[in-house]
């Protein structure tokens, strides 16, 4: 007996034992027909018997297919491959070279998604090229482009993915296959998200989305890939407002059409948005629990979940923790930035540097939106390293990019850095209305972790502006934010910032005269009024205002009246 005949043997047992469970069909019944009735309905485990009980009768090539999406949908790696190859090599053994392109195709991302072999992929993508190109044009060719399509997204070629996506949907209109046209209607969104055309690229997902929660799509398979990327999407443009929006939306249908994995998969990108939210306990949870399940079932996709476990364990002080798991998905983008963020956490600026320059070099000059988290990470590094030129010219790099994502994650991070940058070169008033700006916005995008940052940062620059009372006011709400959300490392640091400054202010009393002082300027007298009424040079009344101003950390005299009253001292 030759190889490939105990291979086929084997396989052969394989469907025996599947198909034993079911009942024999009726003779003559079109039990490929049921098997395909069986995958519309999401009822995996019976198409797989329908698929394996049609085998028993011969080898069908209709029936391999059949069953290698039964398999796919129950992540039965050892089937699915099994089949996949066996209706490749019938359908070329038929002269079918239209049907064997098309297993090709998915022979290709299936390597990449149940076992990480991208040599393998990208030898049966180049032969699913070669067939289904020297062919008149067809669907086949169409979900082609749209594979080809996701690599070349994932590789950062967001200028090829476009062109493949407008291709694959042209096809999809040609032929009247929705569920094509969608698809490549979601590849050109999120490849025009990645060129930083943001707002077109989301507003077209999002119609896609809503294809697909209509059940317009033919298949479960392809609606699921469209939402994956519109949250995808919405991760990278920051935009977690839209991306919780429509995670719920995705969940509805996913429990509607019994597809676990696909929710799974999806809910990796959704605890991304719980952890800007912070919601960490909601966050952990779901990424505990999908790294579990993608463990088992799409081994290679588990890192998505395990990446976003290690930038929570860093959000939440467990910096060990942390850096073990970075490490050990240490080629992963988000890995490389969540590396940088902690060495800067613990005061390694040159390390913080060297992975943010990593993560800018794997990054595309056609795919701009991913590279604003990375010039975020340099701009600050910089700052820290004292190399003040490099900050501005990261800091005006990022804004150029996030003129074209306009949403208010990202300008809160465009307005932070500015502040960094100009608090270092002593721009005093500048770094004030940037934080407070960065404030604003992160505070209207629902970011916690970040509207503390900034409050943090304009607490210090109020500080060294004499403003303490001001500062204080910011680094208490600071510590309350990180605190409630258990940032537990970020709220030491808080607390220290509020000690400082209320320390400061503890010996910054009022002495006798600047009390009177302080009472006749609430009275709505002018300092030549108190100096008549004290009898003292106006001079020295102003003088006691200005000691005045600065004990209380304010800068004008209504609001030294203010911060008088607060504190009882009126």
């Amino acid at each position: 007996m030759t190889t490939s005949e105990s291979s086929t043997t084997a396989s052969s047992a394989s469907t025996a034992s599947i198909a034993s469970s079911a009942p024999a069909p009726p003779e003559g019944e079109d039990v490929v027909a049921r098997g395909r009735a069986a995958l519309a309905e999401g009822d995996w485990s019976a198409a797989r018997r329908w698929f394996a009980a049609e085998l028993e009768r011969g080898e069908s090539a209709e029936a391999l297919e059949g069953l290698s999406w039964a398999a796919w949908w129950l992540s039965d790696a050892s089937t699915l491959f099994d089949a996949r190859e066996r209706a490749y090599r019938a359908y070329r053994a038929q002269g079918r070279t239209q049907d064997a392109g098309r297993m090709a195709t998915w022979l290709g991302t299936d390597s990449v998604d149940f076992r990480g072999e991208i040599a393998v992929a990208q030898g049966w993508l180049a032969r699913a090229r070669s067939l289904l190109s020297a062919l008149a044009p067809s669907p086949d060719l169409g979900w082609l482009y749209v594979h080809e399509a996701e690599k070349a997204l994932y590789a950062g070629q967001a200028d090829r993915a476009r062109q493949l996506g407008v291709q694959a949907g042209e096809l999809g209109r040609r032929f009247g296959i929705v569920d094509l046209e969608m698809m490549g209607a979601a590849t050109e969104g999120l490849a025009l998200v990645y060129r930083g055309e943001s707002a077109e690229g989301i507003e077209r997902l999002g119609e896609v989305a809503a294809v697909a929660w209509a059940d317009e799509f033919t298949e479960l398979w392809s609606a699921g890939w469209c939402y994956c990327y519109l949250l995808y999407a919405c991760e990278q443009a920051r935009d977690y407002d839209r991306a919780a929006q429509w995670c719920r939306k995705i969940e509805e249908w996913s429990q509607r059409r019994h597809t676990g994995f696909l929710n799974r998969t999806c809910r990796a990108h959704y605890a991304g948005v719980l952890i800007w939210r912070g919601t960490w306990d909601e966050a952990e949870s779901e990424l505990a629990e999908s790294a579990a399940v993608l463990a088992d079932l799409r081994p290679p996709l588990a890192v998505e979940a395990q990446v976003r476990m290690g930038e929570l364990r860093r959000r939440q002080g467990r910096f060990d923790e942390a850096a073990e798991i970075f490490e050990g998905v240490a080629d992963h983008p988000l890995a490389m930035l969540g590396l940088g963020e902690l060495y800067l956490d613990v005061g390694d600026a040159p390390s913080a540097r060297d992975r943010a320059e990593e993560y800018l070099r794997q990054a595309e000059a056609d795919a701009p939106t991913p590279r604003i988290a990375g010039l975020d990470l340099l701009a600050r590094a910089a700052v820290r390293l004292g190399d003040l030129a490099a900050a501005t010219e990261s800091a005006g790099e990022l804004a150029a990019h996030a003129e074209r994502t306009p949403n208010d994650a990202v300008r809160g991070c465009v307005a932070y850095v500015r502040g960094v940058v100009a608090a270092a070169t002593g721009e005093r008033d500048r770094a004030r209305i940037a934080f407070e700006d960065a404030i604003r916005h992160y505070h209207r995008a629902h970011a916690p972790f970040e509207e503390a940052s900034a409050r943090i940062a304009l607490a210090e620059e109020l500080g060294r502006a004499g403003r303490r009372g001001d500062g204080l006011r910011h680094a208490r709400s600071a510590a309350r934010l990180w605190d409630g959300i258990g940032a537990v490392h970020a709220a030491k640091n808080a607390a220290v910032v509020v000690d400082e400054l209320s320390r400061v202010r503890r010996h910054s009393a009022l002495t006798r005269r600047e009390s009177e002082v302080l009472r006749l300027v609430a009275a709505g007298q002018t300092s030549r009024m108190i100096a008549t009424e004290l009898v003292l040079s106006e001079h020295t009344v102003n003088r006691h205002i200005s000691n005045i101003l600065t004990k209380l950390g304010t800068a004008s005299r209504s609001a030294a009246v203010a911060e008088g009253l607060r504190r009882g001292l009126l």
